[in-house]
């Protein structure tokens, strides 16, 4: 197996230097430690690739990732952050974070994988708390803390429980001892469960989702790190426990249904925002269920694409937010009214879709005789390229073949990543029919809704959903009042609840 641990030593090599470097220095340390890391990383891919030896394919891949989002966040924070007066507790948590981030997606032992995903959330807290003085940022940080301690608690319940079990931490063993059997005893059983549930809420699901809504309060840098980087992991590490959990099918279904819920409510809530910023929060929350969904599916290598995919979507979307509300001036805010054909085009957009992908899957199948696309992937296509099909202001053929021609590139290039990361990641879990009922249920019912709103925004259910949409289906509400009663803020900071906007 190749050996990955300098990976995670360039990080730590770097955070340790930040701690005794003069100030001055710092960004010069910071730059250094990413620059290596990125190199490292690029070593180890060249090396694996030349390599005759067994290769760990999902780790490389991750490790490329945040070698990539490592460096070109601590370029962009050295410009974006002058003046400010926490450079040095940035740079130093920031290093601490990749630290182990790093630890995490090179190891292969149980303790230390779970330990770096802890400590990971204790680096990311002391950087949400970058404006420590405001107190909506104090009362974020505050449930963000609340949270992650209770998957910490879950996730040493589920170490233990692992070693009372298979008597070794290591995934190597652990998977073996699973693969002996046709079903998980009750300790490991127990086990995947509360790692799942861990992953639910470290991915900030819903009505568990507030914290990650509200932390606008940093600054952007920090937002792209926690959005591209950290919020994946649980993806991530649900992966390299894929043996057990497709021997599971109470952590499938919990992580399906959870996970389709919190993709349809936040999809639906981001429609109501006006902040770049908050729409790309509901995205994040909405895409790590869409993640959780499909690794509760089976559909490992489409759980994997989706990871990288979104990390640099949202690296990119964040760095870049400023470009974006200026592009968002220069557009039209009111669609003239739809005509009866256009109406027509929405309802027919699923069809159309399935037509596409259908059609180019056939040709692909006739080419490469082996190649083999889960028809669960191909419904979930469907129902997500649909969208690119609806009608556009002053909706002319020019701009429906576009439509097609972007349906049709996207399903190439979507093959073509699975083919790459179908040979990276396990073997694909057994699929529910149950499971999948469900899951078409959901998002045939989000689509549908989408119909309602752009069609008919004035229809009176469409007002009656605008509200709670709006108010996150007042969900984050509830949950605060309950957790707070719990664990309250210390009393000087209890009126912070009053500057929060989700």
């Amino acid at each position: 197996m190749l050996e990955t641990w300098p990976f995670a030593a360039v990080w730590l090599i770097g955070w340790l230097a930040s701690l005794v470097a003069p100030p001055r220095m710092l960004w010069q340390v910071a730059k250094l430690t990413s620059l290596s890391a990125l190199l490292c990383a690029v070593m180890l891919v060249l090396f694996s690739a030349f390599s005759a030896a067994p290769a760990d394919r999902v780790g490389l891949v991750v490790i490329a990732l945040v070698a990539v989002l490592g460096w070109v966040v601590t370029r962009f924070a050295k410009h974006y952050l002058q003046g400010e007066p926490n450079q040095i507790m940035f740079i130093q948590f920031t290093l601490f974070t990749l630290t182990n981030v790093g630890l995490i997606v090179v190891s292969d032992h149980l303790l230390l994988m779970l330990l770096g995903w802890s400590l990971t959330s204790v680096g990311l807290h002391k950087l949400l708390l970058f404006y420590h003085q405001r107190r909506a940022a104090q009362i974020v940080s505050h449930k963000k803390f609340i949270i992650s301690r209770l998957a910490d608690v879950l996730l040493l319940l589920a170490v233990t429980l692992t070693y009372i079990d298979v008597g070794s931490l290591n995934l190597a063993a652990i998977n073996a001892h699973v693969a002996e059997f046709s079903e998980l005893s009750i300790w490991l059983e127990l086990t995947i469960v509360l790692v799942a549930l861990a992953a639910i809420l470290k991915t900030a699901q819903l009505p568990l989702h507030g914290w990650l809504i509200q932390v606008m309060e940093a600054p952007t840098p920090i937002s792209a790190l926690l959005h591209a980087g950290v919020v994946n992991l649980s993806g991530f590490v649900l992966l390299r426990m894929a043996p057990m959990l497709a021997q599971s099918d109470i952590a499938q279904a919990l992580l399906v249904v959870v996970g389709s819920l919190s993709a349809a409510l936040a999809a639906l809530v981001m429609l109501t925002r006006i902040s770049i910023k908050v729409r790309l929060a509901w995205s994040t929350c909405a895409q790590m269920g869409f993640m959780l969904m499909e690794i509760g599916l089976g559909l490992y290598e489409l759980a994997l694409l989706h990871l990288v995919a979104h990390s640099l979507y949202k690296a990119y979307a964040f760095l870049s937010a400023g470009e974006a509300v200026e592009q968002a001036r220069l557009q039209r805010l009111l669609a003239p009214a739809y005509s009866v054909t256009r109406k027509k085009l929405y309802v027919l957009s699923p069809l159309i879709s399935a037509a596409v992908i259908g059609v180019s899957f056939v040709v692909w199948q006739w080419v490469l005789p082996q190649f083999h696309v889960s028809w669960v992937a191909l419904i979930i296509l469907t129902i997500g390229f649909a969208p690119l099909l609806w009608p556009q202001r002053d909706m002319t053929a020019k701009l429906f073949r576009l439509g097609l021609l972007r349906v049709l590139l996207l399903t190439q290039l979507y093959f073509i990543w699975h083919l790459l990361f179908a040979a990276a990641v396990p073997s694909q879990g057994k699929t529910h029919i149950a499971l999948v009922v469900w899951v078409a249920l959901v998002f045939v019912a989000l689509f549908g809704l989408q119909l309602l709103v752009q069609l008919y925004p004035q229809h009176k259910w469409s007002r009656s959903l605008y509200p709670w949409a709006y108010n996150g289906f007042y969900l984050d509400e509830r949950f605060t009042l309950v957790t707070f009663k719990i664990w309250p803020l210390p009393p000087a900071q209890t009126d912070a609840s009053k500057e929060i906007i989700s």
